[in-house]
């Protein structure tokens, strides 16, 4: 009979807590060039796997998707462009299938593409045997169609599953960007063992989804006005500054490429831009770097 986790005793609560944990947080001294903050800027370009991974096939919600894709990546890489900054790209499978000239942008120039999953499954749905063979096909897929293999990945659904961590490992990943353990790059755990993966933190607060998000028959709906999220990326970079530490931002181009969004990622680029001695980097890159920290890796 199952029990209630108010009935759990201490061995099984301890185990569910301590199964993937964060370990040594990896922030160096200064970063690459002297710098004293580093800035790594994240699209995750899932265009029309959202609706797909649902069963919702009506052109209405699959043109929502589409948007990100025909006008929302061609505003990033300009802006991107326009300022020669490096970017991380995370891409669905499917998505990169759909639009293979797109993902082949991703991985040429400064930038990067990462794993995000087949059709932006729900990992933690999966049993291992399907969650492993998407993630493969993933990976194998985006290494044919770009002639690059991506070293990073970002579970679909910003969690890990029992399996996700023994899955990433064996497929030889350098780093994951999924989990919020930390505002810093940090070793992930297992079972409170050094795995020698680097996490790059992620967070809600630095994603521009759950700010601007529609969803015309639920409850989503916008909440807040661009020029207030401004403030808080502006808040969450200048604290990071302050630090000395890491600004993660996570956007989508279906949602931060529409005009009124987009002027406010000008105007934050401007506002980081604004300040001496930034490295603006991929993940992969800052990835790199953390684990040249001297006795930071297992």
């Amino acid at each position: 009979m199952e029990t209630e986790p108010w009935q759990w005793p201490e061995r099984t609560w301890r185990g569910h807590v301590g199964a993937v944990r964060a370990g040594r947080r990896l922030v160096p001294s200064s970063w690459p060039g002297g710098a004293r903050v580093a800035v790594a800027l994240s699209f995750d370009s899932d265009h029309e796997t959202i609706p797909l991974r649902d069963g919702e096939t009506s052109p209405g919600r699959l043109a929502q998707g589409e948007y990100g894709a025909r006008v929302g990546a061609g505003r990033v890489l300009e802006l991107l462009a326009e300022h020669g900054l490096p970017a991380t790209f995370f891409m669905p499978a499917v998505s990169a299938l759909l639009h293979p000239a797109e993902a082949k942008d991703y991985a040429s120039g400064p930038h990067e593409i990462g794993v995000h999953g087949w059709i932006h499954e729900r990992n933690t749905l999966l049993s291992e045997k399907d969650e492993r063979d998407l993630v493969r096909r993933s990976l194998d897929t985006l290494a044919e169609l770009t002639g690059v293999r991506p070293v990073g990945i970002r579970t679909p659904s910003w969690d890990f599953s029992s399996s996700t961590l023994a899955i990433i490992r064996e497929l030889g990943f350098a780093y994951d960007s999924s989990l919020m353990a930390d505002d810093e790059p940090y070793e992930i755990l297992a079972g409170g063992e050094p795995t020698g993966l680097v996490e790059i933190p992620v967070d809600w607060i630095r994603d521009d989804a759950p700010y601007f998000t529609m969803d015309r028959y639920g409850s989503v709906r916008p909440y807040t006005r661009p020029r207030d999220v401004l403030e808080i990326w502006t808040d969450e970079f200048d604290a990071a500054y302050r630090a000395g530490g890491v600004f993660q931002l996570t956007l989508h181009p279906h949602v931060i490429g529409h005009r009124s969004r987009l002027v406010v990622l000008r105007e934050l680029i401007d506002h980081i831009r604004g300040h001496q001695d930034v490295w603006f980097t991929t993940h992969a890159d800052l990835a790199a770097a953390v684990r040249e920290i001297p006795g930071s890796m297992s």
